[in-house]
């Protein structure tokens, strides 16, 4: 389980003896019971942090975060955020999806797409411009403005995702595999970007990821989740190196290996 307390501090995200799973089962009697896919998880964020959900494929890392989103319901247990349970999404939520080609819009400016959810608030014209401009400025779009996601790369389409998010002005951003698609070049560059806009705005940042050093490069904390089903977070790293980060130094070498060891195959004479 994690090594994280579960008592809640005001203001940040509180994830409570939290399961869920799916569906009726599979089996050809109506009353057998489904597995789990998260079983008993407990994990406290404070507002303002940077934490990471790293686990291979299918543990349950993207089921919690869309819980906490507001797009699944929990079979048991409770999130709260910001004091408030969660039980639909929410615009003190903002969610950063893989596919950016899927969630903004392609009819859309790079400005209109930023200012979508402002407009659709009635925010006053002035400020929604005020807003977007800033926004746009954060994630370094300036002079793309114009510009229709077409005209993009697969990593500008991300920065629009991101800004439009921040325009929102939400507490948590929520960003499940969000560079997976970039090539290795683009992802680093986007990844400095997003610890550039988590330092502007002081968001709490959760960020789903399989690959490791991309957590240690990015998370303040890390919960390294158990494979499914009835996946748990086996352990919670904190990672107190400051930014940028240098993955060969010695200290986050240690941190790297520590983190690898939880998804070491076990050996013949373990499993004897």
């Amino acid at each position: 389980m994690s090594a994280s307390p579960t008592v809640y501090s005001p203001g940040g995200i509180a994830i409570r003896s939290l399961s869920k799973r799916y569906g009726r089962g599979g089996g050809s009697s109506s009353k057998e019971t489904p597995p789990y896919i998260l079983k008993d998880v407990s994990l406290t964020i404070p507002r303002g942090e940077f934490h990471i959900f790293l686990g291979s494929s299918g543990c349950g890392k993207s089921t919690l975060l869309n819980i906490v989103a507001g797009f699944l319901q929990a079979t048991e247990g409770n999130v709260l955020v910001d004091d408030k349970e969660v039980s639909r999404p929410g615009r003190d939520r903002g969610v950063v999806f893989q596919n950016a080609d899927s969630a903004i819009f392609p009819w859309l400016t790079v400005a209109q797409n930023v200012g979508y959810g402002l407009r659709m608030g009635h925010t006053p014209k002035r400020q929604r411009l005020e807003t977007v401009e800033r926004c746009i400025r954060l994630v370094g779009l300036d002079g793309h403005e114009k510009k229709f996601p077409s005209e993009l790369s697969g990593g500008m389409k991300q920065r629009v995702q991101i800004a439009r998010s921040v325009a929102n002005d939400p507490s948590t951003l929520i960003l499940d595999e969000p560079f997976g698609a970039l090539d290795a070049q683009t992802r680093k560059v986007m990844q400095d970007e997003l610890i550039h806009v988590w330092k502007e705005t002081g968001k709490t940042i959760l960020f789903v990821t399989h690959d490791i050093l991309e957590a240690v490069y990015l998370g303040q904390k890390v919960s390294i989740f158990t494979p499914g089903p009835e996946a748990h977070i086996q352990e919670t790293v904190s990672i107190d190196s400051p930014y940028p980060r240098d993955l060969t130094s010695p200290d986050l070498g240690r941190t790297i290996k520590h983190i690898e060891s939880f998804f070491e195959a076990p050996t013949a004479a373990t499993q004897s």
